[in-house]
């Protein structure tokens, strides 16, 4: 590996850089190996230039007209290309401290951070420097990436610390508003008049996160989000067993997890759920039964976060362990664990985390790496096991044959819905592109009082084209974006709605991909793209 220097004196793009850096360049281009043509150039101090110098120097050659733009070029000396490899930039922001209505024993409490963040997360140190300050957050990101060669036009915008429906409405706007702000690079009177910019901006959001907990989840509630421009709700589950949630001082039953599903998808929300092995009064055993019910139970959630309980001395749950009352999982007893529930996952849900990423530094007792993905993926292979998840399928940087795509349809149930995971997948099960549509069934919570635009409508809850992420116009030989995948996937998802009845299509779309819906036949509502099928 390439010893590292300071971040600053390896990152500032002096005269001496990028001399350096062309000449790496020029070697690149010539078909060299990145890594060995930074070996054969160190710089005159001692160290080697890091890949976002690389990336500067050739963006200003671009620039300049000296070189032509050359995307496949700049995908080869790209920092960390595997960011954006899911087509879509992710950039994450913090709320501020604020009280949490929850008492769960097993999270951390640091005055400086929202409940349950640590302040040296990788994820939440951001906003700690920044004081918290969204548009401050959001600008320093996309600075960042854009440094690094990473296309900061397309946005998935998530939004961390707790409890967001806690917060004051007020602030949530506000919050929301900077953060469009900096997407938009031009401040705004409000968050309509942000809204309304962000359709035609430099950056566009294409989605909208944020994570709250079962209990928060009503109707009018559900409104208010889609108003911010919300798309995809995180919601702390932990655990779909009463005894355990009582135990950790949840604060809410299965039963309320299970209805605020079914709300969300009711809204057309796509629906990431958070579980938590090893609770207090949890077994290995336990936890395997207490898995298979996501997905036997109704819940079935479109994205999972498998965040083990980790013991931290400023949590309540450090006490029980002082009492002897609990005991954390080693690392070959978590590894052993989630080996054996991942390959059960259904292909229609992607797995986003297996750890959480805290500094092992504070863990008091049990599992320290965060690098488990790897640690289970390499067991699974030593088992001749495989998960086939979204995330273990994603086509990625690989090249896309359009003519071997293969359109399929998984169905399956859900909490009063009949759900459609329309894929596009390569001979080699490799997902190139997706659409999640859903049919309210019978007894399904009757939101359109809420919201209008989904009376009587079926519901494309996302629709996601794979392959690195290309800015907005652009096309790359072999990648699955801008190949009208996502086109056909609307139209087959308006034929199976005609075909059971439905008239109208809602689609719960993010504020910057109006245009793209309005150019396929879809009209703005009040909170929702819709179309008459």
């Amino acid at each position: 590996m390439i010893p590292r220097m300071d971040w600053q004196e390896t990152h500032s793009p002096t005269p001496e850089r990028q001399a350096i850096a062309r000449q790496v360049l020029e070697e690149v281009r010539a078909g060299s190996d990145v890594l060995r043509a930074l070996r054969r150039h160190p710089l005159p101090a001692g160290g080697y230039l890091t890949k976002s110098i690389l990336v500067q120097t050739y963006q200003a050659l671009v620039e300049s007209g000296e070189w032509p733009a050359d995307a496949g070029f700049l995908a080869r000396i790209r920092m960390k290309p595997v960011r954006t490899l899911s087509g879509v930039t992710t950039v994450t922001v913090l709320t501020k401290p604020y009280p949490c209505p929850g008492k769960c024993i097993f999270c951390p409490t640091d005055a400086r951070m929202p409940k349950s963040y640590l302040p040296d997360e990788p994820g939440a140190m951001r906003g700690l420097q920044n004081n918290f300050d969204p548009y401050l957050q959001v600008a320093s990101r996309l600075e960042a990436l854009q440094a690094t060669g990473h296309p900061t036009d397309k946005i998935e915008l998530l939004i961390l610390g707790g409890t967001f429906t806690s917060y004051r409405r007020d602030y949530q706007a506000w919050f929301v508003q900077r953060c469009f702000d900096a997407l938009n690079e031009v401040p705004s009177a409000g968050l309509a008049e942000a809204q309304a910019l962000n359709t035609s901006a430099p950056h566009r959001n294409v989605g909208l996160v944020i994570e709250t907990r079962p209990d928060e989840i009503t109707p009018a509630e559900l409104a208010w989000l889609r108003g911010l421009g919300v798309t995809k709700v995180q919601m702390g589950a932990q655990s779909l067993d009463d005894r355990i949630l009582a135990l950790n001082q949840r604060g809410h039953t299965a039963a309320q997890t299970l209805a605020a599903c079914a709300l969300l998808r009711a809204a057309g929300f796509k629906i990431v759920l958070h579980w938590m092995p090893n609770l207090l009064g949890a077994t290995l055993e336990s936890d395997r039964e207490d898995f298979a019910r996501l997905w036997a139970g109704g819940y079935a959630p479109d994205e999972i976060k498998i965040y083990p309980c980790q013991l931290l001395s400023n949590a309540d749950l450090y006490a029980y362990w002082q009492r002897g009352e609990y005991h954390p999982y080693t690392t070959e007893e978590l590894i052993a664990l989630i080996a054996d529930i991942k390959p059960g996952i259904p292909l229609y849900c992607r797995v986003n985390r297996v750890i959480r990423d805290i500094p092992s530094t504070n863990v008091v007792e049990g599992n320290r790496r965060t690098s488990l993905r790897g640690d289970v993926l390499a067991e699974l292979e030593r088992r001749g096991q495989r998960c086939r998840c979204i995330r273990c399928r994603e086509v990625r940087g690989e090249p896309v044959r359009p003519g071997e795509l293969e359109l399929s349809d998984v169905a399956y149930p859900a909490s009063h819905a009949e759900e459609h995971f329309l894929q596009f997948v390569t001979p080699e099960d490799r997902i190139a592109a997706y659409l999640r549509l859903s049919l309210p069934g019978p007894g399904a919570p009757d939101v359109s009082s809420a919201l209008p635009d989904l009376s009587g409508a079926a519901l494309v809850r996302e629709v996601h084209v794979y392959g690195q992420s290309l800015p907005v116009g652009s096309e790359q030989s072999g990648a699955a974006q801008h190949i009208g995948l996502g086109t056909r996937l609307l139209e087959r998802a308006a034929a199976i709605a005609r075909a059971r009845g439905y008239r109208r299509l809602a689609v719960i779309a993010a504020i910057g991909t109006r245009l793209y819906y309005q150019s396929r036949g879809f009209a703005l509502g009040q909170n929702y793209m819709v179309k008459e099928i």
